[in-house]
């Protein structure tokens, strides 16, 4: 494991060489570098001699910082800071949940070194369209007075939803214009995911400009989309846009 610091805080990394593109997990929220799929991909790019790097954001795994303190824009430079820290040449970004969002406005930066993408229950512009019209007065009231509140999760511990967080995200949305994406794009997503409705999905793909997008709904599939088939279908999914 090795370390890079960006605004004073060390971001965790592990990079296992290889051929390029590199393939680059982005985790999702509240998740890390040793959640299956980031696994299951090391496990695969391994027999195929790619090169991965899997990483976590401020707050997130074993780097440091306070989850309660970072948004959106800031675990997108952390993800920017490790992949220029560790890599060189073309990028495979495979994004989850969140991850996606993160991906996308890494493409942005990128450009020209983007050679796949590939959204696992992609969550671009959550915070916008999923946490700020679900707030009810209580918590409207919190985010006013303490900046802050709490909110349960089926995941794990509860998760704290901050004014920065979503104020940050609204400065950071990227559904409401065309995405230029000239790589190929392939979008997993299952129709039972209770986190992310299946139809944001096809909202991105619409907005995506390229001519290589596909999506894949799974119709049993949750939003973690982490059971063994799920994992087989991401390695094939990556497995297909990779050079061979």
């Amino acid at each position: 494991m090795r370390f890079v610091e960006r605004a004073g805080t060390r971001l965790a990394y592990v990079l296992d060489a290889g051929r390029e593109p590199t393939i680059v997990f982005l985790p999702g929220l509240r998740s890390d570098m040793r959640g299956a799929k980031a696994l299951a991909l090391r496990e695969a790019a391994a027999a195929w001699g790619q090169a991965v790097l899997r990483l976590d954001y401020a707050g997130h795994g074993v780097s440091g910082g306070r989850f309660g303190d970072g948004c959106i824009g800031d675990w997108t430079a952390d993800a920017l800071a490790v992949i220029e820290a560790a890599t060189t040449g073309k990028l495979i970004l495979v994004g989850s949940s969140m991850g996606g969002w993160i991906g996308l406005l890494l493409a942005r930066r990128l450009g020209h070194r983007i050679a796949g993408f590939v959204g696992v229950a992609p969550a671009p512009d959550f915070t916008e369209t999923m946490i700020r019209p679900a707030l009810n007065h209580a918590q409207r009231q919190a985010l006013e007075r303490d900046g802050r509140f709490e909110v349960a999760n089926a995941y794990g511990d509860k998760l704290p939803i901050t004014r920065r967080l979503i104020e940050d995200g609204a400065s950071n949305l990227v559904l409401g214009a065309p995405i230029p994406l000239a790589c190929p794009v392939r979008i997993l997503q299952g129709q039972r995911d209770p986190d992310v409705p299946w139809r944001t999905a096809l909202t991105l793909a619409e907005r995506i400009e390229g001519p290589d997008v596909q999506v894949v709904l799974i119709k049993d599939g949750d939003h973690r989309l982490s059971r063994p088939q799920d994992l087989r279908l991401l390695v094939a999914t990556v497995a297909a846009i990779r050079p061979s």
